[in-house]
């Protein structure tokens, strides 16, 4: 285990790796998970033997701390991603970031350009106000007093299932609030907008195949990021596909059985 300092008052940030070669691959995960907990069965695979590998978890998750006066801002979140790759010596480095820890990623190759040179993103947020679900807008309906000490924790652990609960039930609830509101909130510049411009980053965005479509492909397929449905998947696209996961993970000439990224007509 390692850590970094994130903020004025030493609270750290910590992650779990593997040493390797290469760019190395940090993993990042998503609102109420730990990144070795979706993450190490796809870093365990053949494909990717030999590669360094980062498994961070974010403040407020894991085994990283969870500062009572910390804002839980993706901005924040992302400074301080950006200050555990500054303590591994990190530069270049490959984000295989899912949904919450997607949109924290982008905002990361934003403000640190130097840290990333490829963005791996699965089922990424990229825009605010989404459609009320059980995951960060259903948390961000309830005030932090209401979530922390009124009982809402409660019901959302027993509102997304057992599968996520298992991992959101060691997140601080008090981050896991602030981290929703701030994700339903988005950035200015939004999350889309940052991940468009971001011309200098080889980005993917890895869609699951049993979800609606991507909103804006075009689009995004038109400032270069390269679009992929992944069959046979839900949002949780590595544990329902681990086969074209680490293919996507290992990189696009490995050879893949996913869709390729359908090509954008005319506006």
């Amino acid at each position: 285990m390692r850590q970094a300092e994130f903020d004025a008052r030493g609270s750290r940030i910590r992650w779990t790796q593997s040493e390797g070669e290469g760019p190395a691959l940090v993993y990042v995960h998503g609102l109420g998970s730990m990144s070795a907990v979706y993450h190490a069965h796809i870093a365990g695979h053949p494909a990717l033997a030999g590669r360094r590998q980062l498994f961070v978890d974010l403040p407020g998750h894991g085994i990283s701390d969870r500062p009572a006066d910390f804002g839980y801002t993706l901005e924040d979140h992302a400074d301080a991603l950006a200050a555990a790759l500054d303590a591994a010596g990190l530069a270049g480095a490959e984000l295989v970031a899912h949904s919450m820890g997607g949109a924290v990623a982008i905002v990361l190759a934003d403000r640190r350009p130097d840290l990333v040179a490829r963005l791996l993103l699965t089922e990424a947020n990229l825009d605010p106000q989404p459609v009320p679900a059980a995951g960060s807008s259903g948390i961000a309906t309830y005030t932090e007093a209401e979530f922390v000490h009124g009982g809402g924790f409660v019901e959302v652990l027993a509102r997304v299932g057992p599968l996520w609960a298992a991992t959101m039930r060691l997140a601080d609830p008090l981050g896991l609030h602030r981290t929703a509101v701030a994700l339903v909130r988005g950035t200015r510049p939004t999350m889309r907008e940052l991940l468009m411009k971001a011309q200098g980053v080889d980005r993917t965005y890895l869609v699951g195949g049993l979800d609606e479509d991507l909103p804006g492909r075009a689009d995004l397929i038109d400032s270069g990021v390269r679009v992929v449905t992944i069959p046979d998947a839900g949002h949780n696209v590595m544990f329902d596909n681990p086969a074209a996961f680490v293919r996507e993970v290992a990189g696009p000439g490995s050879g893949s059985a996913a869709q390729p990224s359908r090509t954008a007509t005319a506006r």
